[in-house]
């Protein structure tokens, strides 16, 4: 009995995990999930508010740089900040194209789209991204399609060609051609970003980080280029402040740590598909914006093709 005690102290032994800590961590990825969902859900309308204000550039340059503060503070907290220091010079200059990407180039296109369109129309055209990813993981990735992606792919399409033509198919009305080519336009650009952002070792708040730097980097430099730099008027500033934190920074550190928390990603990122049709709500009770019927079948159209995609994706594994 001595030596298997004695052995039984030595021997490294693997606990299973505690229930009750699991289920702690799932219900704090849940609320989190929730935070995320509200957020997210306020973008549309705080880009439109914003915007009543500035012209899209400006939105651009100030939300990346009150993002790039924020997240700062968060590495701060976190105490990371001296992981900052270890990162690879090959490291570095992937963050720099992905801050081409986002946020300088996606969100100047999007904030283009949103002033040019009501906040529905750009919203929902953009959330047709996962469809976008699929078709480029083909050629880029070198993945097969399967009938089911394809079919998923042309569902969302029709949704979106609803939604841009508020139900009519064949003309736009009088909508922005403009504005609906950029907001399509945005979903290639994210797809492109996410493509390219796969993992290589920087902790998650940290490539975000440097991301929005590189950004805020390539969003002056743009500015003074073309004369663009100017100082808001004090009414934008709830709304520059409030996209940078609530639709950027905290709210991707937020989602990135329910991430960490949940035994399930799939379970809290099919919640995150409640965020467009909450979005619509709060577009017409804060910005007052009437919501077009065509818009819901649409957005449940996009919506529900990716979802369909996704369930194809876990069962063909």
């Amino acid at each position: 009995m001595g030596v298997i005690v004695i052995e039984v102290a030595l021997v490294p032994v693997s606990l299973p995990p505690n229930p009750h800590d699991t289920m702690r961590d799932q219900s704090k990825a849940y609320l989190l999930t929730m935070l995320v969902i509200t957020f997210w859900a306020t973008a549309a309308s705080a880009f439109k508010i914003a915007l009543q204000h500035v012209q899209p550039y400006t939105l651009l340059l100030y939300s990346t740089l009150f993002s790039c503060l924020s997240l700062f503070l968060i590495l701060l907290c976190q105490g990371k900040l001296t992981l900052l220091t270890q990162s690879s010079s090959r490291a570095l200059a992937k963050a720099a194209l992905l801050g081409f990407l986002n946020p300088f180039l996606y969100y100047m296109v999007l904030f283009k789209a949103y002033a040019l369109l009501p906040g529905q129309i750009a919203m929902s055209l953009n959330y047709g991204w996962p469809l976008v990813l699929t078709l480029l993981s083909a050629p880029i990735l070198g993945q097969r399609l399967h009938k089911s992606q394809l079919a998923a792919v042309l569902v969302s399409f029709t949704g979106a060609i609803i939604i841009a033509t508020r139900g009519q198919f064949i003309t736009l009305g009088d909508l922005s051609v403009t504005g609906v080519l950029l907001a399509a336009g945005s979903t290639l650009i994210w797809a492109t970003y996410w493509l390219f952002n796969a993992r290589d070792g920087l902790e998650p708040v940290v490539k975000l980080f440097y991301g929005f730097c590189f950004g805020l980097g390539f969003t002056a430099l743009y500015g003074l280029a073309n004369g663009l730099l100017s100082w808001p008027p004090a009414a934008a500033w709830p709304a520059l402040v409030y996209v940078s934190l609530f639709e950027m920074s905290i709210t991707f550190a937020l989602w990135l740590t329910a991430l960490q928390l949940t035994s399930s990603a799939a379970r809290i990122g099919n919640l995150i598909y409640i965020t467009p049709f909450f979005s619509l709500l709060v577009l017409r009770l804060a910005v007052g914006e009437p919501i077009h019927p065509t818009t819901f079948i649409g957005l449940a159209l996009i919506v529900g093709s990716i979802l369909y995609q996704a369930r194809g994706r876990v069962h063909t594994g």
